[in-house]
């Protein structure tokens, strides 16, 4: 029998603080995962000096004024803040030590050039080294060297998520879905601080662990009193945002299971692990799940993808399976990469290109875009081994034709794999609201998830593999009459 403390608890909502690069949220939900209010504000950046860095304290003052508003509509119980693997705040006893590094932020060329000698293994780093401060453990050293007063007095370095636990509650903790997101800092398949930590002597600014969804405290009463607030209000230690996303299937009782979330990035996580299947230069990342666990990831920018070959006239409508049946029919091909990232095709950045008749108007391109973004989904797929159940979710599934594209792609060499899709675009929140709920939950939360017609396309496996073929190769020259460059936005 659960008590009355125990029911006031289940009918409390969370607030889910959504960080993402560009744009940061402000959720409140219910503890099963269903969004009740949004509101959202660019996540800006300050040129300068020191760097280019985020500016945590208007996010700070946007975040307790936001959360007020929903303390006077909601009755708020937790908190919990999710964001992306790229961010770090140092932190001294009361604020940030140094501003937060904008991690598309280059760094000086004796930094890089010192890292890519530290970095230690592909299967430690769980992730290749790319570029910028991408990485937390590339971001550390880059303060260490040429910040050294300001590393002197630091007393933690906090992922982003727990950064804002901290700043909530006072409590400094690290997470292993942060930690395992590319920060190189943690060691995921043996479940320990890469050895680069221990050789640098930044294990001293690591605090100790605490599990996504633990309460590491209450909030603060000054912060309380002065934005009226609830004083009972749990913090939650928060998580990675792919982490979150894959936790709400992980919740609804999914397993044996690849999800695919879509937008700027095309993002396959599977829990079906193999470290002997992950390739370091098609760029695919060992990540961790909440309880430590490593999941396989496979990534691609597919969003920005997308609108270069769909251009900005073909980004509105859904596609047409009869235009995408006579792409199919002429030849006409997209191949990797319109972008300057290699994705899952090595050697390929800035070489995209059109094969056979390209298309002529707004609608043919779209149909062309989201017939390659399908088939680049389809080799994140292969490249995870996803003989199963496949999730799809994200902007790219508000076409119909997406999800059935990749559904076709598989049938001819998984015939047993089950493709669905999942419309409520945020996951990541959703997930996140979940971890309210995990320590005392005793049943699946359901989750609508729904399986996508088949198109009726001819030649579609054939085609498939003539892509293939041809994205594998080296880029055709630009004077062939069969190959075209398509005028990006």
């Amino acid at each position: 029998m659960k008590d009355e403390n125990d029911k006031i608890r289940e009918e409390t909502r969370v607030a889910v603080f959504d960080i993402g690069k560009t744009n940061v949220k402000l959720n409140v939900a219910t503890r099963a995962g269903a969004i009740l209010e949004t509101i959202s504000t660019p996540n800006a950046t300050r040129d300068g000096p020191p760097y280019r860095h985020h500016d945590l304290a208007g996010q700070e003052e946007w975040l307790l004024d936001g959360l007020r508003g929903f303390a006077a509509r909601h009755r708020l119980g937790a908190f919990v803040a999710c964001g992306h693997g790229s961010g770090g705040v140092l932190v001294g006893e009361d604020g940030p030590a140094a501003p937060m590094i904008d991690y598309e932020q280059p760094l000086p060329a004796r930094i890089d050039r010192a890292y890519a000698g530290m970095a230690g293994p592909y299967l430690e780093r769980g992730s290749p080294v790319m570029l910028g401060a991408t990485h937390l453990a590339r971001q550390l050293l880059w303060l260490e060297e040429e910040f050294p007063e300001a590393f002197a007095r630091a007393r933690w370095f906090l992922g982003l998520p727990q950064y804002w636990a901290w700043r909530l509650s006072g409590a400094a903790v690290s997470e292993v879905t942060i930690l395992g997101a590319q920060s190189h800092l943690w060691n995921v398949p043996e479940g320990r601080q890469a050895a680069l930590v221990r050789v640098r002597g930044w294990d001293r600014l690591m605090p100790p662990f605490a599990p996504a969804w633990k309460a590491v405290g209450r909030l603060r009463p000054d912060l309380a009193r002065h934005h009226g607030l609830p004083a009972d209000l749990e913090v939650l230690a928060g998580i990675h945002d792919s982490s979150a996303n894959f936790y709400r299937y992980q919740a609804a009782g999914h397993s044996d299971m690849t999800v695919v979330s879509t937008g700027t990035w095309i993002v396959g996580l599977s829990d079906r692990f193999d470290p002997a299947r992950l390739d370091e230069a098609r760029g695919m990342t060992c990540n961790a799940d909440i309880r430590g666990r490593p999941l396989a990831g496979a990534l691609t920018m597919g969003g920005r993808e997308f609108s270069r070959v769909a251009g900005t006239e073909g980004t509105g409508e859904r596609a047409d399976a009869g235009l995408v049946a006579r792409l199919v029919a002429a030849g006409t091909l997209a191949l990797p990469s319109f972008g300057g990232e290699d994705g899952m095709f090595p050697g390929s950045a800035g070489t995209g290109r059109i094969a056979g008749p390209p298309p002529e108007t707004p609608a043919e391109r779209r149909a062309l875009a989201v017939l390659y973004t399908a088939l680049l989904t389809s080799v994140c797929l292969d490249a995870l081994v996803s003989e199963r159940l496949v999730v799809l979710d994200g902007s790219f599934v508000r076409d119909p034709l997406y999800a059935g594209l990749v559904a076709a792609f598989r049938r001819t060499r998984h015939p047993g794999g089950e493709t669905l899709f999942n419309l409520d675009s945020q996951g990541t929140a959703a997930g996140s609201a979940l971890l309210a709920g995990h320590a005392g939950r005793a049943s699946p939360v359901p989750i609508a998830l729904e399986k996508p017609p088949l198109p009726d396309l001819p030649g579609l496996a054939d085609y498939r593999a003539r892509w293939l073929e041809l994205a594998r190769a080296p880029a055709a020259p630009t004077t062939s009459s069969t190959t075209t460059r398509l005028e990006t936005p």
